[in-house]
Order: structure tokens, then sequence, then C-alpha cells
């Protein structure tokens, strides 16, 4: 049985492909929509040799089917957003200690400690429906933050410049997460310069601004935050880990996550790295759902694991700094 301590202490290339197979194996046996998907494209645990091997299931079937590989009771049903009527995705999570940790030990990794920071969130659109996974992110580095500052904002966008203009005057170094066109009206409101704050963005226009390439984007949140640098986060409800940018959308994985980028003509083949193909996902924290994730994004891997995301194959709704348009 692989446990949470074999997934979060992952050292080595080696190590993760050895767990990652084990885990696929796990997911073979244990969930009968991922069996079944693998049996279509005649995959099995006998034949499957190699991390490339591994069948990825389409990030639809999160909309249409229960996918679990545990038989363990729903601890929470994590859900996507979506306009009225719009089919959403369902994260069925058995074991949130999985979430928790994944989310807790990258942002250490990238971040450090998290009582370094007062937390600032401005997630209009996550906070005003129920599920959302990323507010459930946040809300824990509030509270881990042990910083009488932290806190959300709705559209309170007065108090909030007051706030971070402040915090960053003290010298108190201030992490501000926040959905993309909040951001932007953040910053029309009123141009600040800040020494001290990391502004994280999370993706997402949801339909109250025209998309922008991320450069563009960028350079209006730089010039408009007076910093250098745009920090990034990338994940979605199906994941329970999250890829990180510290600047230039250049995204970096948690050891107990990657990415493989695939042909899009043929979803079976893998490309070379510096080309653009779809995204396909590992995450191992999703133990008890399914860890192979073919998503609905562009992107190309470089060779130090790196990689970009580009755009999406269409306007499926999804978080992290996939804004950008092909």
């Amino acid at each position: 049985m692989i446990s949470a301590s074999d997934i979060f202490t992952i050292a080595s290339k080696k190590e993760f492909e050895k767990i990652t197979l084990k885990v696929f194996r796990h997911q073979y046996e244990n969930n009968a929509v991922y069996r079944d998907f693998c049996g279509f494209l005649g995959k099995d645990k006998q034949n499957v040799k190699s991390v490339k091997e591994i069948p990825f299931l389409p990030i639809q079937f999160f909309k249409t089917h229960e996918v679990l590989s545990s038989q363990d009771p729903v601890q929470v049903a994590f859900t996507s957003s979506g306009t009225t009527g719009m089919v959403t995705s369902r994260h069925l999570v058995t074991d949130l200690n999985y979430y928790e940790q994944s989310f807790r030990r990258a942002f250490s990794q990238f971040y450090g400690n998290i009582e370094d920071y007062a937390v600032l969130a401005l997630l209009p659109s996550y906070l005003e429906r129920e599920g959302s996974s990323l507010i459930y992110m946040v809300e824990d580095l509030i509270e881990g933050s042990n910083n009488p500052n932290s806190g959300f904002y709705l559209h309170n966008y007065d108090e909030l410049i007051s706030k971070l203009t402040t915090l960053d005057a003290e010298g108190q170094n201030v992490l501000l997460i926040g959905v993309t066109y909040a951001l932007l009206d953040l910053v029309e409101k009123q141009d600040v310069h800040l020494r001290n704050t990391i502004i994280m963005e999370t993706g997402g226009m949801k339909g109250r601004r025209r998309e922008m390439i991320r450069e563009e984007l960028h350079e209006v949140l730089c010039k408009g935050f007076g910093v250098s640098k745009i920090h990034s986060e990338y994940g979605m409800t199906e994941l329970l880990s999250q890829a990180y940018s510290l600047g230039d959308g250049i995204f970096e994985c948690p050891p107990w996550m990657d990415v493989l980028i695939r042909d899009t003509e043929d979803a079976l083949t893998y490309i070379d790295y510096g080309k653009t193909g779809g995204i396909n996902v590992i995450d191992l924290a999703n133990i008890n759902s399914c860890s192979f994730i073919a998503t609905q994004d562009l992107g190309k891997k470089y060779p130090n694991q790196s990689f970009e995301v580009l755009g999406r194959f269409d306007n499926s709704d999804i978080r992290g700094c996939n804004l950008m348009v092909v």
C-alpha cells in the first residue's frame, strides 16, 4: 500500500517513477472508471512498464463520472466554477490529509515558512460559490500565517489597497493572491508601488474581461503594483497539487507532481522539449481519485523540467494562469 509519507518524501526522479508505477497499479485495481478507460486503450497492469505507457484519463471524466480509487467515505466534493446550466467537475476527496500535505509542503518548498507572510486574498468569484478547492487552500494558508492582518477581500478594493500599502511600507512580507480579473480591477482603481509584496495570480477572467496573453497581462500588473515579476499558481479542481511560477510564466512542480506534453494529433504520443502540445499531469496526491490527468491545456516543457502554459484546446474552466489564448 502507498502511504502519504511515500508520496511526500520523494527525493529523486527514479523514486518518483517507481512510486508512480505503484500508484498506477493501485488505481487500475481500485478505480473502475479508470480501469475501463485503460481497457479501452488495451492497457493493463501487465503491459504498462514505464511512466510514458500509463494512460491519462481525460479531465472531462470528472464531469460525468465518480472518479474514485478508494472505498472510504467522501469527506468533501470540490467543484469547478461554471455558468448556469454548465456541467461542472466534481473531485471527490476521501482523505483531505493528502490535499493539506500537498499544498502546505509545496508552498513551503517555493516560498518558505507561511508564518513569514501576511496573506491577502482577492478571490471574489471563488468566495461567491461553494466547493472551491482554491478557497480551502487559501483559508488554510491564512490561518497558518498566524497574522492578524491576513484575510479575504471581496469587493472592498479601497480597504485592500490601504491594507496592502500599509503592510508593505512597514516591511511586512505580503502575499496577495488573486483571480486575474480582480487584480486588474484593483490596479485600475489605483497604482501602488510595492517592495515587500508577492503578487500571485491564479488565472481566470471568468467572463468579466477579454482574455489577454500572459506577457500583456503581466506587464499591466507589474506596472500597476510596481513590482518586477508576477507569480502564478497552476492548479485545478481535478488536482490536489499545484505548480508555481516565480515569474515569466515558467512553472515548476513539487517532487510528487510532473507534466508530460502529448501530441495534439495523437494523444498517446509525447513530443520533444520546447514544442507545443497538450499537458498531461501526474499528481500523486490524487492517490484516492486518479493521478493521471489529460488536461485541456496547451503548453511546452523544457529540459530543466519546468513548463509553460500557452492556452487551451477549448474554453474549459480551469484554474492556474491559463488565461492565454493561442
